[in-house]
């Protein structure tokens, strides 16, 4: 199957200007991109996908045994990047997806001239063993999880706007609401557990390329401790905490987002 077909991959922007690939978090697409895409383009090549399973993805590459974990993911994300053969790439991951990014840089550190990690978790649960917090109990994951599995539908719209934040504007929350809804549930529900159940906090230490953590000022989903971990489980990296609030600047922020992304991508790209 044709890789560029099967994850709907589209390049738009300045041709051979630095690369800036963006993914997408759980339950979007690459719609999630559109308030960005429009400044980055004027400096950059931007390559935008949908994960399998999402958006305009082709559906029937999809199965539960692939993207049973993260490293489906990461498998993708390099096949994306080698069958554009566009060089070595700045690679922006939202929120779960920054973990696709750490685990295919690690496997393979040539291919990225760098990475952005955007409102990044590398583990949603507590450990109280580490003292690391994750903002979420061992119980409100497998309560979350149980209510997605009861009623997808009711669960998106229960769960949209606490993603989102910023409740004096509900537009956005309904926006995402719309986005949770148009994911098939089945696809949905073993997403959701690999988003909230995966443990990548040994992989950060694996990271080599350049990399920038972009937290929140507030955010629900990956409070300011996770993105203080990751700064400091990776060797190197940047940490910058954006003034925009709830889990996705992309869409809060995007003057915001665009500038920090720019930033680092027009340093190394």
């Amino acid at each position: 199957m044709n890789v560029l077909t099967r994850n709907h991959v589209r390049v738009t922007g300045r041709a051979g200007a630095p690369v800036v690939v963006l993914a997408h978090g759980f339950g979007c697409d690459q719609n999630l991109w559109r308030l960005v895409v429009p400044d980055l383009e004027r400096d950059f090549t931007v390559v935008l996908f949908d994960h399998v399973g999402a958006g305009r993805s082709d559906l029937s590459a999809w199965s539960a045994k692939r993207y049973s974990d993260l490293d489906g993911y990461a498998d993708d994300v390099l096949a994306v990047c080698r069958a554009l053969d566009l060089g070595p790439v700045v690679f922006v991951g939202h929120s779960v997806s920054a973990m696709m990014g750490v685990l295919a840089a690690a496997r393979d550190p040539g291919a990225f001239a760098g990475l952005v990690l955007l409102a990044p978790s590398p583990c949603f649960v507590d450990d109280p063993s580490t003292g690391y917090r994750g903002g979420f109990s061992a119980a409100d994951i497998e309560e979350l999880l149980e209510s997605l599995d009861a009623n997808y539908l009711g669960w998106s719209g229960a769960m949209a706007p606490v993603v989102m934040g910023n409740p004096e504007r509900p537009e956005l929350g309904e926006e995402l609401t719309a986005a949770f809804c148009r994911t098939d549930p089945a696809i949905a529900r073993v997403f959701a557990r690999v988003t909230f159940l995966s443990d990548n906090r040994a992989d950060l230490a694996n990271v080599s390329v350049p990399t920038v953590v972009a937290q929140c000022s507030r955010d629900a989903i990956a409070p300011p401790e996770v993105g203080a971990f990751v700064h400091a489980q990776i060797p190197g990296s940047q940490l910058v905490t954006l003034d925009a609030t709830g889990h996705c600047p992309q869409l809060s922020a995007p003057d915001e987002t665009v500038a920090t992304i720019a930033a680092f991508a027009g340093s190394v790209g």
